[in-house]
């Protein structure tokens, strides 16, 4: 099957306005031989004014000669501004058309994906990439389509008046159009591509950072504690310094070729003037070095539309790989989970399809049983908690909730079934209200009342000047890590699912709000399956089951007790964290004496 090119894979965006993207270059070309008209019309006056020389006021058509030069300059952009209109109209349709099937897109497919490419860069190649599309169908193809049009008209301009000095005229430019396809060969689309690349990497790890800011603030890190933003910062400065300088040397011939030109004009002036200086080459001669100025400025468009054609093949590449993404399998069956147990058969998974992230993993979690997931970061722990909750399909093994398969769960019962409460948990732009109340949006405020009260939220309602309908992120109202947290529970209580998956839920609470958070967990936690991905471990060690997980592996399991007494890994863990917690301990004591 033929590949699609990039222009027929936008049009399919375009819809009706797909013809007002044919339009936009017909009127662009016409706008560009137009504005050529009144070099004609500089040649007459000048013509006109050497034959009467030096009798100037006998040369009668300057003045119409003048007014139709205006006359098609401002007909050369009235109608260039109508392509522009027309090429707009299209391009918007396409932009806000991609958008809208990235985002539905996007809204289909599993959870895990976000993590897969991380939110700043999906956010980059929604916004970005359909941006790019945009610049290039609003203003490039327009654009192309008169620089095509110019050199045609100018290559009759140019021959017509003198052979000559038109072939001359065209010497710089062959040298810049080689030297110009130098620079935008096969090897400029793999720069760009490393550009876009640089570009992407420094834009997630951006979001990444600002939404560790907290972390930063609670203990006092520095910038350079997230090193993949630095490096993502480096690694881009690095490429654009080395990418500046391999182009310094092709870019210094390009502008000097092209610039050029007055030198062969001048050197072919007096070549063809040894038998003396007649009216006609002196006339052509003015001529041509006042046209050929125009001659750079389309070899420079030229050079600058295979730019954009790369940076919009490259969108449209990233954009696929979105659209390649699948959603999961929906089942036709409504399969009803017969209790609350959670069982993980012969599990594995990989996200770029060599290391695994997950080996082998079996384990069962009985109805009501809280099983704590400790180890190592990077040790597979949080994808061990996303695939039991579906947020993506593992590539080996089975998932069963209630001994069903939970691709045979469609996904709203599946949904009503887990509630999730992550370390960055985040809320939206409304009312503390209509935020609890996306768990169930046909909750009473009664309900929502008592989520919040069961959440220790009663603190944070009553300092808000509108209480649970007070905005956030509006007027100066902003919660804190551990207060977000403390509503994201309010709203899995109010969800009240039976399956509860807890991702480090107090990562970024202050000492105070920590102790709320804990005490709201307790609620929330009661009666229900529990799976806790926890790095403090004393905070799992009531855990119905404890597994330590290490490359991909559960490496050891079983109660607190258990584990220490096993001498394994976990009694190391335990050990560090409580020298760690006694060191804090005497930093604290030392502080307060010093205070005193």
């Amino acid at each position: 099957m033929k590949k699609q090119s990039n222009l027929s894979r936008l049009m399919d965006y375009a819809g009706g306005h797909r013809l007002l993207t044919y339009l936009s270059w017909i009127l662009s070309a016409v706008s560009a031989l137009l504005a050529l008209v009144p070099f004609w019309y500089i040649w007459r006056i000048i013509h006109d004014i050497l034959e009467v020389a030096p009798d100037y006021s006998k040369a009668g058509h300057v003045t119409s000669y003048g007014w139709s030069a205006v006359l098609f300059a401002v007909l050369s952009v009235v109608i260039y501004i109508a392509a522009l209109m027309c090429s707009h109209l299209s391009a918007f349709r396409v932009a806000a058309n991609i958008r809208k099937a990235l985002l539905s897109h996007i809204a289909a497919l599993p959870l895990g994906i976000m993590e897969k490419y991380g939110s700043g860069n999906l956010r980059r190649i929604v916004n970005t990439s359909s941006a790019a599309t945009e610049t290039y169908l609003a203003h490039r193809l327009p654009d192309k389509a008169g620089a095509i049009a110019t050199p045609i008209g100018l290559l009759f301009l140019l021959l017509v008046f003198d052979w000559r000095l038109g072939l001359l005229s065209l010497v710089p430019v062959v040298l810049g159009f080689l030297i110009m396809m130098k620079m935008t060969g096969s090897g400029m689309e793999q720069k760009m591509k490393e550009y876009q690349n640089a570009l992407s990497d420094m834009s997630n790890e951006a979001v990444e950072y600002v939404r560790g800011v907290p972390v930063v603030k609670t203990f006092g890190q520095t910038i350079f504690s997230f090193k993949r933003f630095k490096n993502s910062i480096d690694n881009y400065e690095t490429w654009v310094i080395a990418y500046t300088k391999a182009l310094r040397m092709p870019m210094m011939f390009y502008t000097t070729a092209i610039n050029g030109v007055f030198a062969f004009l001048i050197a072919g002036g007096i070549l063809f003037t040894r038998g003396g200086v007649t009216n006609e080459l002196l006339l052509n001669l003015i001529f041509y070095i006042i046209i050929t100025p125009v001659i750079g400025t389309t070899l420079t468009k030229i050079m600058f539309m295979s730019e954009d054609s790369m940076i919009v093949g490259d969108a449209i590449s990233r954009m696929d790989q979105v659209f390649n993404e699948k959603p999961l399998s929906e089942s036709k069956t409504d399969s009803v989970p017969r209790d609350n147990s959670i069982v993980l058969d012969h599990v594995s998974y990989s996200y770029d399809g060599e290391k695994n992230a997950l080996k082998d993993i079996s384990l069962s979690i009985k109805p009501g049983q809280t099983a704590a997931l400790v180890g190592p970061s990077g040790g597979g722990k949080t994808t061990l908690a996303n695939i039991a909750a579906r947020f993506f399909d593992p590539q080996k093994g089975q998932v069963r909730i209630g001994n069903v398969d939970i691709r045979n769960i469609p996904k709203e019962r599946l949904m009503n079934t887990v509630s999730f409460v992550f370390q960055n948990s985040r809320l939206i732009k409304t009312s503390i209200l209509e935020n609890v109340r996306m768990a169930r949006p046909d909750a009473t405020r009664e309900e929502v009342f008592k989520a919040l009260e069961a959440a220790q939220c009663m603190d944070i309602i009553e300092k808000m000047p509108d209480g649970m309908d007070t905005v956030i992120g509006t007027k100066g109202v902003y919660l804190s890590g551990g207060e977000q947290q403390r509503i994201t529970i309010a709203r899995a209580i109010l969800k009240n699912a039976p399956i509860l998956i807890l991702d480090e839920a107090t990562a970024f609470a202050d000492p105070d709000n920590e102790v709320r958070v804990q005490q709201a967990l307790s609620v929330l936690s009661k009666g229900k399956t529990v799976i806790m991905i926890a790095h403090r471990l004393s905070s799992v060690t009531d855990a119905d089951c404890i597994y330590v997980l290490s490359d991909g592996k559960i490496r050891e399991k079983g109660t607190h007790s258990q584990l220490l007494n096993n001498n394994g890994i976990y009694r190391q863990m335990w050990e560090n964290y409580s020298e760690a917690a006694e060191w804090k301990i005497m930093k604290e004591n030392k502080r307060l004496e010093g205070m005193a």
